[in-house]
Formats: structure tokens, sequence, C-alpha cells
């Protein structure tokens, strides 16, 4: 069986994006994320809210922001975050401490797999050059995580606000900061010469 077969028969490694309502923040970090892998690399992405605006479309002021990068949002509508789902999920990012908090207290198993979207991609810049697919980059960086958080210095600002309600210039300053994570998180995940071909 050949390498490119091998890694087709293996199941995909779920991520999973948390924030509150699933309609702003974890909805574009999905969608960014979903867009920079390409979607042919093994890596499944979804995401859902604490206390979800189920069935609600991406904010409109976030829509517009993300259609203006290429990211198109039709389809989405937000969901309630369950337990299956985090069970599930190789990787679950969220937006603040205080919801990855609140995912671990849902479910304590998933402790080492759930960082913030910003600690994840510092992580990842830590983590240097990962071997193999995306897929088996993120489970690496997953399985190194406890390593690459020791070597963390300086002050975290890993939170990222929630613009619900709020001027277009807090939507552009959040999702500014969610795609420079997304960013350097796929910097680790995809090499240069495959998000440029």
């Amino acid at each position: 069986m050949s390498v490119g077969a091998a890694a087709a028969a293996r199941p995909p490694f779920p991520v999973l994006v948390v924030c509150t309502g699933n309609i702003c923040r974890s909805p574009a970090a999905e969608l960014l994320l979903r867009a920079g892998l390409g979607g042919d690399d093994g890596v499944v992405v979804s995401s859902a809210g604490l206390g979800a605006l189920a069935g609600e479309p991406v904010a409109a002021p976030m829509s517009g922001m993300l259609a203006a990068r290429g990211v198109g949002t039709a389809g989405f509508t937000a969901r309630q975050l369950q337990p299956p789902a985090i069970r599930s999920a190789g990787l679950v990012l969220t937006m603040t401490a205080a919801q990855r908090s609140a995912v671990v207290s849902r479910l304590p198993a998933a402790v080492r797999r759930t960082f913030t979207l910003r600690e994840v991609a510092d992580l990842a810049r830590l983590a240097g050059n990962l071997p193999g697919t995306p897929a088996d980059r993120l489970a690496a960086l997953v399985a190194q995580a406890p390593r690459l958080r020791a070597l963390r210095t300086g002050p975290r600002d890993d939170d990222i606000e929630d613009p619900y309600g709020r001027p277009d210039e807090v939507f552009a300053r959040v999702l500014d900061r969610i795609d420079g994570a997304v960013a350097e998180l796929l910097g680790a995940l995809v090499p240069r010469s495959a998000r440029t071909a």
C-alpha cells in the first residue's frame, strides 16, 4: 500500500472550534482553517457554541469581512456544543481560557487536547518542523503540547474577545486576531509550497 493510500485509509483528524454563540468567532476560525487546509488533507474542521444561537447563520459583519477575504459562509448554521463532538475531536480550539475550562468541565478527558486558538498557534510555532500530513502534524502537535507549553515565555494574551453586538471595528480586530492565529497554525501544518501552489 502506498503512503497516499495509507493516509487515505485512516479516519480523518477532527478539529472542533468552540466559542459562545457559534456565529462570529468559531465559524470564522473554522472556515479560515478549512480554506487554508484545502480540503484534501485528512483533517475535518467543525465548530459549535457553548450557548449557540442554533440554526443562525454567521453574523452579518463577520460574514461580510470573511467574504472580503475570499471565504464564503453560505450554508453555515450555528450548532450547540454536545459532549459527543468533544469526545470525537482530536483537537478542540476555544477562543478564551474560560471557554477552554467550560469545555473541559463538560468532558474532563478532553483536557490534553483542548487549547485556545492563540495558544495552539504559539505551540505550533514552537514545535517547528513536524513530519507527515497535516493530520499527522496535528496529532504530533497535540502529543507534544505538554512539553511545548513549558517553552512558552512572556505574557500570555490567548483570549479573543466576543464581537457580537459591537461595532464593525471590533469585528475587524477580532477577525484579524483569528486570521493571524490560523495562519500561524497553518504554517506548521501545510508546507508553504502547497499553500502557494
